[in-house]
């Protein structure tokens, strides 16, 4: 007759109950794979899959019982490494879709909201344009296996042990706001230029010629000249975001 202890069942299980855990936060936050569009088993069937794939390369886990007042501890842990991880690739997005506003606002095309059924908010064109083509970017420049290995990497870096909450002290993570203000304005800088000077020589025609109406002139040229700087700008686009999610993912 096979028995097994309860020892035994636990030196099997938190092995791989933590990595869940943070897999699992991560999955659901996580940008394109944390969204609606995903059904809940689908995430926890990947978590599974990626605790059960990075078993054999992480550090040993400590066994716990898992009604000890230490395991609801690392339980907070994983969550709130893994959910962090999740924010800060959320954080990278986040920043392109505000440059796509700034963007947006001087063309004049705020106005033009839509609803975004994924996300449940209101979205601008330019910013929605942003969103999609960066979604695409992440996926090309296989950004979901850098986020996984940042995942493994964290185990390491924030192991699993008696000091649970030392990421707070060390990564800083109510600092990481700045990032998406400094990216923003970076990306959406020399398209605010352009259209700034739009408007300066349409300040100057309006002076010069009066009798023009500038609101029948100034919209399409505003529009015309955002949209083919939009056009000239989308391929140096993929150097901040790469650098901005490195940056981020760099932390864990």
């Amino acid at each position: 007759m096979i028995t097994l202890t309860e020892g035994q069942l636990l030196g099997w299980i938190t092995p791989l109950l933590w990595p869940f855990m943070r897999a699992l936060a991560l999955l659901a936050v996580l940008p394109l794979l944390g969204t609606r569009l995903v059904p809940v088993r689908v995430r926890i069937g990947l978590a599974a899959l990626i605790a059960l794939a990075l078993h054999g390369t992480l550090p040993p886990m400590p066994v716990l019982a898992l009604d000890a007042p230490a395991a609801f501890a690392l339980v907070a842990q994983q969550l709130l490494v893994g959910l962090s991880l999740g924010f800060a690739v959320r954080l990278v997005f986040a920043a392109i879709e505000l440059a796509g506003e700034l963007v947006g606002l001087q063309m004049g095309l705020n106005f033009a909201g839509f609803f975004d059924p994924v996300t449940a908010d209101e979205a601008t064109a330019t910013s929605r344009f942003y969103g999609a083509v960066i979604g695409w970017l992440f996926i090309v420049i296989n950004g979901h296996l850098l986020v996984i290995a940042a995942l493994a990497s964290s185990f390491r870096a924030f192991p699993v042990g008696d000091a649970p909450f030392a990421f707070l002290r060390q990564a800083l993570p109510h600092q990481w706001g700045a990032t998406i203000f400094a990216t923003a304005i970076g990306i959406a800088l020399p398209l605010v230029a352009m259209l700034l000077f739009v408007n300066l020589v349409l300040g100057v025609i309006t002076r010069v010629a009066a009798q023009l109406n500038i609101f029948a002139v100034g919209f399409p040229v505003t529009v015309g000249v955002g949209l083919v700087g939009l056009l000239l700008t989308l391929p140096l686009l993929q150097q901040p975001f790469t650098a901005a999610l490195e940056r981020m993912l760099a932390l864990f």
